[in-house]
């Protein structure tokens, strides 16, 4: 019964310590050390053994300047406890505070003399406290000693993060290879890492320190991990040819396949590095591999060169896809082929309805998936879109959504249909349909989705005829069908004869990254400094200063003004989409790439 009673009391006693520590600790966080001085004395009475309570009376003590009363309290506990090692760091810190230290040296010292470096978890705890009082020094020492007193503990993570901070960076990169060794699946973590000193220019220090690392490993264990991390490294440094020769490396001594190798000719493309790509995806129709993965190498180069071509490449791109119909066929195999050939035939050399008719005898003939002809009905769709019979693509959009329900190609024929209304000047029913999309489990459609609804809405209240909106709207068409031109007069018609409204700064910012699409830099440098100028506390602010920004970098050859406007993104607009990139290429202009 006694027993029974105990329990009872322990079960009640522990959310009510809880409870006590959580109020002290609040007062703290206030400033009020007086309340948490008084709950901490009571918490530490009644269990002088729990060390989270004797540091809180000490750090009470310490803020209101009673000092030799904390002190006491922690010599006390030493004398209890001669062997705890934490306790003399508490003590030497007790000194810091007080700009005392040489004595504080003196009992770190002594920390580091009593510990056992064969207890891991003393280790851990020890490393733990001097970290918290930024002493990395003291940490890595412990960290360093106790994984080589016991060769199963693994400090990698924590020596690697106290390396970083020291600026001993070939230590860093080494300690995070390790634990790579150990744990393989850890690899995206410790890239991201990477990233905050990695930068895309070769010589950075970082870059130098690790590349160097890196061969000298390889040299020593030629394990697959470190050609997987210097693959990574020439990724950042945008130098994909000596990437494709790690992950040739790779996938001669990995049997997974050529996925690697897809994926760098992707990352390559989306560079705008198409020669690289060209190199890397000819091996692949070169390699032993099936006709799936040969057709998706043809897929990826002949896309990106359509999207990248100038009217003198369109005879060769049209040569490419014939030569590979005519080695594959055309038949459900290359179906995504197809589409693409299509879309080249409409978008790029003006052949609607050849693209259409083509299309249509592709549903006709071949036994589709619901998916493939999904496809091949979205594209049509696109088409009308082209060709400005926007009822007849309606129709086809709207196949889409009844077929695939609740699919992420469904929910791009919806943002679609509403695009399409939006472009015939059907705001509202643009809108019912953008209403859905907000919330969609695509974030890129959810996010596009908001971006337009918000242009209907936010020109609609004022002009309820929403003429500029429907100027805004032909010329978001003319872009799409590739007028451009065409449609950089038709937001210039906005600029003359709206001027002042809220579809201002909309129209500075589309007319501006079509003149960097017709080469026009100077023009679209203008247009951003406007809106910086006019509209500095609008929500199109931050795409001004990135993208101006990336056109004196790239373009203009001016980096300091560049420099200055990222780091302008960086402090007033840390909450943009921009921010983390801005940041690391801030910091890479700085040639301060080191946290």
């Amino acid at each position: 019964m006694r027993f029974i009673y105990l329990c009872i009391i322990f079960l009640f006693a522990t959310p009510m310590f809880g409870q006590s520590e959580q109020l002290a600790k609040n007062y703290v966080q206030q400033g009020e050390y007086e309340k948490a001085l008084s709950v901490y004395k009571k918490l530490h009475t009644k269990n002088p053994n729990r060390i989270s309570y004797l540091l809180g009376l000490v750090e009470s003590y310490q803020q209101l300047e009673q000092f030799e009363k904390a002190e006491k309290i922690l010599q006390k506990q030493i004398e209890r406890k001669p062997k705890n090692a934490q306790l003399f760091v508490e003590l030497g810190h007790h000194y810091e505070v007080q700009e005392k230290s040489e004595k504080a040296t003196t009992y770190y010292n002594k920390a580091l003399k009593i510990f056992n470096s064969n207890n891991v978890n003393a280790a851990y705890s020890l490393a733990q406290t001097f970290e918290k009082y930024n002493l990395l020094d003291q940490a890595a020492l412990i960290y360093e000693k106790g994984m080589a007193s016991n060769p199963g503990a693994n400090f990698n993570v924590q020596l690697a993060k106290i390396y970083g901070e020291q600026g001993k960076l070939e230590k860093m990169f080494d300690s995070y290879l390790s634990l790579l060794q150990l744990q393989p699946n850890y690899k995206n973590i410790v890239q991201r890492n990477f990233s905050q000193y990695i930068t895309d220019d070769p010589v950075n220090d970082a870059n130098v320190i690790f590349r160097k690392l890196l061969i000298k490993k390889l040299q020593q264990n030629p394990d697959i991990i470190y050609n997987e991390m210097l693959s990574w490294l020439f990724v950042q440094q945008k130098d994909f040819k000596k990437a494709f020769v790690q992950e040739k490396a790779i996938y001669k001594r990995k049997d997974q396949g050529l996925q690697g190798i897809i994926g760098l000719a992707r990352i390559a493309i989306g560079a705008k590095d198409i020669k690289s790509a060209t190199q890397i995806l000819d091996y692949i129709l070169k390699a032993p591999a099936g006709n799936d993965m040969k057709l998706t190498a043809h897929k990826i180069i002949l896309k990106a060169k359509t999207d990248l071509a100038d009217k003198k490449d369109y005879k060769e791109i049209q040569q490419q896809y014939e030569e590979v119909f005519e080695t594959y066929g055309k038949a459900s195999q290359t179906i995504g082929l197809q589409i693409d050939y299509a879309h080249f035939l409409a978008f790029n050399q003006d052949n609607k309805r050849d693209a259409i008719d083509f299309l249509k005898r592709l549903l006709d003939k071949e036994k589709l998936s619901r998916f493939q002809s999904s496809r091949a009905k979205m594209k049509i769709a696109d088409i009308l879109v082209l060709d400005q019979k926007f009822n007849q693509a309606l129709i086809y959009y709207t196949q889409v959504q009844n077929a695939l329900k609740n699919n992420f190609l469904a929910q791009d024929a919806r943002f679609k249909v509403a695009k399409t209304s939006y472009y015939k000047g059907d705001f509202a029913w643009a809108q019912t349909q953008l209403n859905v999309l907000k919330s969609s489990t695509s974030q890129l459609i959810a996010n596009d989705a908001m971006e337009l609804s918000l242009i209907i809405s936010d020109n609609s209240l004022e002009d309820s005829t929403q003429t500029a909106l429907k100027i805004f709207a032909r010329g978001d068409l003319l872009a799409f069908q590739n007028k451009n031109q065409e449609a950089i007069s038709k937001y210039e018609e906005i600029l003359v004869n709206h001027k002042g409204e809220k579809i201002e700064d909309e129209a500075f910012l589309r007319q501006a990254k079509l003149f960097e699409k017709q080469k026009e830099f100077e023009k679209a440098k203008v247009n951003y400094l406007k809106i910086i100028e006019f509209y500095p506390e609008d929500i199109l602010v931050d795409d001004a200063y990135y993208w101006l920004a990336e056109l004196y970098v790239n373009v203009l050859g001016e980096p300091e003004k560049a420099k200055e406007l990222y780091e302008k993104l960086i402090f007033n607009h840390a909450d943009s989409i921009y921010f983390v990139d801005a940041r690391k290429k801030y910091r890479t202009l700085r040639g301060d790439a080191i946290n």
